[in-house]
């Protein structure tokens, strides 16, 4: 018999795969202080939760029996994910759960914003009747910029069809192919930018979609554009579209997150263009019953050993399979994080390579790893180590996993290269003895990098005085540097350079760096 402990409030109907089950015990106990969940959950193979409950590294220790923790939601901020790992307890989330709801809401908002629907609302409310303050638009023949297109993102894009709306897509992975099969013109976002009547934004909030949306972008818009953000708080500036909304050039904004939430110091609430809701993406009475009812299936499949699909750590792999490959596991992660971060374009293809005693192994936990590092950086809790494959085959991606002999240099080496549309990338690390994880190529230049913390990464012509104006710029604004490895082929040629920076640099000084004679390209990429 398995034991189920539900900490938190949580759907009926979504428990209802537990209850059903008749090898599946469910004891429901909410509210507990973390000090009372250690006393008991020694108890439990599984441990079940929504947001409330902080599942900390004290009871993930203090579950000698703990298999699996499920989140009823798609955050999993609320429990310590490595201790969960380090412990071999498997974490998963719902994250397909709200996504109709949040499409729905996202569309709702496009709506408001076009026939000014909660302004009419409140002014008749309030006792006037007045019909001239409200004239809308269409939507026929009108153009939607989807910025982001997950699942989400396809959601709205479908809706969006559906009213006789043009659609332009951005996403960093949607190849012509994806773009052709769901009726949506693949587009960069300036392009959206420029020739979009409503723009909505569907990515997770990162250090490059963080006010990807600002003065400069609005300055391109048509004038009457209308701005929905059901995303994160962030993706759009907010003193920027004050002050696109203020100069005319937006004519109504639809906002469900906020920089800040809260947002009561936001003047953009106090506006009577903008349309507001407080965070209600996944706030319908489907949305919480499907993520129960998806974190409870999952559960269940776990328990009687059955495949899953939403863990958000690494799944268990045999003893034999764990020992070899154990040690790869984060190098693979930080490699396809590293060029996530890096790669411009539309990814066409991913190649996993493995030489020396690495092919010998396993790998494919490791691509697994490479390919959730690579994907999740755009698509977020969308992507985890058993759907990445999945989700990479599902934007058209190809994918391949190719094993060499003994490499003549490393006695074991990983290899990964990403082919866009603008040009091809490429990392190697590999393992030291003693030394860990190392970065030992970068787009063909030998180098030696630890993988670890905040690292700037430029290309640029191998001439004199170029690393010392970096450095000059970076120590006039306070960062330190705390290690430097420079790559080259041929003296006065191309190089690249990979300092490890002790806190994270502004999108003003990218742009300095980015305007240093004979700097080809500059970024930044945080591990």
């Amino acid at each position: 018999m398995f034991k189920v402990l539900v900490a938190d409030p949580i759907s009926e109907l979504g428990l209802q795969k537990l209850y059903e089950h008749p090898d599946i015990q469910v004891d429901i106990q909410t509210g507990l202080p973390e000090a009372e969940i250690i006393a008991i959950i020694d108890q439990y193979d599984a441990l079940l939760v929504r947001s409330q409950t902080k599942v900390t590294a004290s009871i993930i220790q203090a579950g000698k029996k703990l298999r699996v923790i499920g989140r009823a939601g798609v955050g999993v901020d609320n429990i310590d994910v490595p201790a969960a790992t380090k412990a071999g307890i498997i974490v998963m989330n719902a994250p397909d759960g709200n996504t109709i709801s949040t499409a729905e809401l996202t569309f709702a908002m496009i709506m408001a914003s076009a026939r000014k629907i909660p302004q009419a609302h409140q002014k008749l409310k309030n006792g006037t009747w007045d019909r001239k303050s409200f004239v809308g638009v269409e939507l026929r023949n009108k153009v939607l910029g989807i910025i982001g297109f997950g699942r989400i993102g396809t959601e709205v894009a479908k809706r969006a069809q559906a009213f006789g709306m043009k659609v332009m897509a951005y996403d960093p992975f949607m190849t012509p192919e994806k773009a052709e099969e769901v009726g949506v013109q693949a587009a960069s976002v300036n392009e959206i930018v420029e020739a979009a009547d409503f723009i909505t934004v569907h990515t997770p909030l990162t250090k490059d979609t963080k006010h990807m949306i600002s003065t400069p972008q609005f300055a391109k818009m048509k004038r009457g554009v209308r701005i929905i953000n059901c995303a994160r708080g962030g993706i759009i500036d907010e003193a920027a579209l004050f002050e696109a909304i203020q100069n005319g050039i937006v004519a109504n904004a639809a906002l469900d997150v906020y920089e800040q939430e809260p947002p009561t110091d936001s003047p953009l609430v106090g506006l009577e263009q903008v349309v507001v809701t407080p965070h209600l993406g996944a706030s319908t009475e489907e949305a919480q019953i499907n993520v129960a009812i998806d974190v409870a299936e999952e559960l269940v499949n776990v328990l009687t050993e059955q495949p899953f699909k939403n863990a958000v750590n690494l799944p268990s792999l045999p003893q034999e399979v764990l020992k070899s490959v154990q040690p790869y596991l984060e190098l693979g992660e930080k490699l396809g994080l590293l060029l996530a971060q890096r790669i411009r374009g539309r990814v066409q293809s991913i190649k996993c390579s493995y030489a020396g005693d690495l092919s010998k192994i396993s790998v494919s936990p490791i691509t697994r790893t490479l390919l959730k590092g690579i994907l999740s950086y755009h698509y977020g809790e969308e992507v985890n180590y058993i759907n990445a494959p999945l989700f990479a085959e599902e934007q058209k991606i190809q994918t391949s996993e190719i094993k060499s002999g003994k490499h003549k240099v490393f006695t074991n080496l990983i290899h990964v290269e990403v082919t866009t549309d603008e040009q091809v990338y490429s990392v190697a690390g590999t393992l030291f003895n003693g030394l860990g994880p190392k970065i030992v190529s970068l787009d063909g230049f030998t180098i030696d990098a630890n993988p670890t913390g905040t690292m700037l990464i430029t290309e640029h012509t191998d001439t004199p005085g170029i690393i010392g104006q970096v450095g000059t710029i970076l120590g006039t604004s306070d960062i330190n540097i705390g290690s430097m490895q420079v790559g080259r082929k041929e003296e006065g040629g191309l190089a690249v350079m990979v300092l490890g920076i002790d806190k994270p640099i502004s999108v003003e000084l990218l742009h300095l760096l980015r305007n240093i004679r004979g700097i080809h390209s500059v970024s930044e990429v945080n591990l």
